[in-house]
């Protein structure tokens, strides 16, 4: 599968949205209740800035190096860019004020460098806590049974720079549709249990979990936002040029 031209992306994203919001409606939701972030990674500030004129709610970088590139290129057009990568706490400095949401806090460590980024920076950082749902050595992230004592710690502090608005999964890879439908609702399980905590924290709370092969299940369990690339973009060319897409 090449990258996509302007034309199959905007084909592409309607059939995604069509499919979110049969698959929200089936599960008695608001269609209006789940965003798409547009995984970026890899993509050029050309084909992000065309793609941004598209029903897409936001944006998500991977890297560092590009969520600085595209957002200081203005590839985003006015819309929010999220991180959603491995964020090293050397590179903090670098996403904060230009990631409006930091998905991917996968440690108490990480969160309380952000917390004191940001406190010198004097703004507010938006984070969700990454979790480990299905407990891969592979991947970083919260144990399930540790959120909630994450989510206390963090309220008890005195002052705060940090804002957590909710929870992110990145399940195990699914073989087959409806693999992962038990990860799903164990993170549904967590965010319903955490959000009485979260509102004293926030009053717009998110649960990012869903991807190119899987979104349609995530959405079922109740995920208000999935993360959605390779199906809108097409494959990634890790160093190939970029496509015309006028």
């Amino acid at each position: 599968m090449a990258e996509k031209n302007l034309e199959e992306m905007r084909e592409a994203v309607e059939a995604i949205r069509e499919k979110m919001a049969a698959a929200a409606r089936e599960a008695g939701r608001d269609p209006a209740e789940v965003q798409l972030c547009a995984a970026c990674k890899t993509r050029t500030a050309d084909t992000v800035a065309a793609s941004a004129a598209l029903a897409i709610d936001v944006f998500g970088e991977n890297h560092v190096q590009e969520l600085c590139a595209n957002y200081d290129a203005g590839a985003y057009c006015g819309k929010p860019s999220h991180f959603i990568g491995h964020l090293q706490t050397n590179k903090i400095k670098k996403v904060l004020g230009r990631a409006s949401l930091i998905q991917s806090v996968d440690s108490e460590h990480l969160l309380a460098a952000i917390e004191k980024e940001a406190a010198k920076a004097g703004i507010v950082q938006d984070v969700l806590l990454e979790v480990n749902i299905g407990g891969e050595d592979s991947k970083s992230g919260f144990r399930p049974e540790e959120v909630e004592s994450a989510i206390k710690a963090f309220l008890a502090r005195p002052e705060r720079h940090v804002r957590i608005q909710g929870l992110m999964a990145i399940p195990p890879i699914a073989e087959k549709k409806g693999e992962n439908m038990p990860y799903f609702l164990e993170m549904r399980h967590l965010f319903v249990d955490s959000t009485p905590l979260l509102l004293h924290n926030s009053d717009e709370l998110y649960l990012s979990m869903g991807m190119s092969s899987d979104f349609e299940d995530a959405i079922a369990a109740g995920s208000t936002m999935v993360r959605v690339g390779t199906a809108i973009f097409g494959a990634r060319h890790y160093g190939a040029p970029a496509e015309n897409l006028s």
